[in-house]
């Protein structure tokens, strides 16, 4: 039997994150041995130790997890049980903060001999900076995206890995050679049931308001799985008619061909970043999930791009502010005036390289084997 890793990912963004990384852990050292939750990525690459949760785990918001609060706990003891009896060399927590670092600190207070590695680091900067070195006694090694991440980390005594942005390597080799269509508006209403429910109305009603005005314009929206696209496609049916085409996945590839975009808050506001594709973020929750985040949240802006600029060049609409009047005036915007669009693209490609260089993942898994050896020496 090879050597034990634990792995807990909750979303489905982590699922390709956690996917990535035991690829690269085999790379570097090949012959461990895979356990955990996760997706189908993940059991694809680790094998059937690895349970797939995330269509159950991958909720959005204070509210729906408050909701389902037994179920997470049943979830949680089980995990603990199952790390206590398999006795892996190390536990990899993949992102999902809530549940995930809750867990480190169950398993630091149990006495866990397993080392305790947190891969890409919770944005706890933005929403509970106190916690910090609390996660310091928890964790042996943090794995983070950006450097002044780890300036904050290390401050806490915690030893931290810059490793870049996993991102990086994903979207460069989606990159293609495209020009960009000048009558093409990109529609990412997000991954999740209840995003597409909220955001995808919105972004139709936009785009019938510029119908009579921009007749020429055409609409495309990417779908992140052939169920999304289903439900999305009723919407339009519903709505129409209007020029929006729903296609399954592809999001890469129509950021780079859309003229602007409407993007959900999330991993695709990265993506849409990097390509340089003029957007706007939207975001909607329900009040309740939202309400309790402004109590927490200690930054300006919501979206990455805007953090990791210092100030806000993708407009954000939150909430009330995610109407289709507010949407429909920025894509016209976008779409007629070339000069504000030429300072958006600029702005955004000059904050797409704070995401670091490529071979984040290897940089990682790296890390985690020399943590490992080092104990073991």
């Amino acid at each position: 039997m090879g050597r034990l890793l634990y792995l807990v990912a909750g979303e489905p963004s982590g699922d390709t994150r956690g996917a990535e990384l035991i690829e690269a852990l085999n790379e570097v050292r090949p012959g461990w041995e895979f356990r955990g939750l996760g997706g189908g990525e993940m059991r694809a690459r680790g094998g059937t130790g690895v349970r797939a949760w995330v269509a159950e785990a991958g909720v959005v918001g204070l509210w729906e997890v408050v909701k389902r609060y037994r179920w997470f706990r049943a979830r949680f003891e089980e995990t603990k049980e199952e790390i206590a009896r398999l006795r892996p060399e190390a536990v990899i927590l993949v992102d999902y903060p809530g549940f995930n670092l809750r867990l480190a600190r169950d398993l630091r207070r149990t006495g866990c001999a397993a080392k305790l590695v947190d891969y890409i680091g919770p944005q706890v900067w933005a929403w509970d900076r106190a916690r910090i070195p609390k996660m310091a006694e928890w964790l042996d090694l943090m794995l983070c995206l950006f450097p002044f991440e780890k300036e904050m980390f290390e401050e806490a005594g915690l030893r931290t890995v810059c490793m870049g942005h996993p991102i990086v390597d994903q979207l460069e080799a989606a990159r293609i050679d495209v020009e960009r269509t000048r009558k093409l508006v990109g529609l990412f209403p997000g991954s999740r049931e209840r995003e597409v429910a909220r955001l995808f109305p919105v972004m139709l009603e936009a785009a019938g308001e510029l119908q009579g005005a921009h007749p020429d314009w055409h609409f495309e929206a990417a779908a992140a799985s052939g169920e999304l696209a289903g439900l999305m496609q009723a919407m339009v049916r519903e709505r129409g008619p209007l020029p929006v085409q729903v296609v399954t996945g592809g999001s890469h590839k129509l950021m780079q061909r859309a003229w602007c975009g409407v993007v959900a808050s999330g991993t695709a506001t990265l993506e849409a970043t990097y390509y340089g594709l003029p957007y706007c973020l939207v975001y909607k929750v329900s009040w309740p999930t939202y309400l309790a985040g402004r109590l927490v949240v200690e930054v300006d802006h919501l979206g990455m791009a805007n953090i990791l600029a210092g100030r806000e060049i993708v407009h954000e609409f939150i909430q009330r502010e995610a109407d289709s009047g507010n949407v429909a005036s920025f894509i016209e915007a976008v779409m007629t005036d070339d000069t504000y669009r030429r300072e958006l693209e600029a702005n955004l490609l000059d904050t797409a390289g704070r995401l670091g260089e490529g071979g984040a993942v290897r940089r990682g898994a790296e890390a985690i084997v020399d943590l490992l050896d080092q104990d073991r020496g």
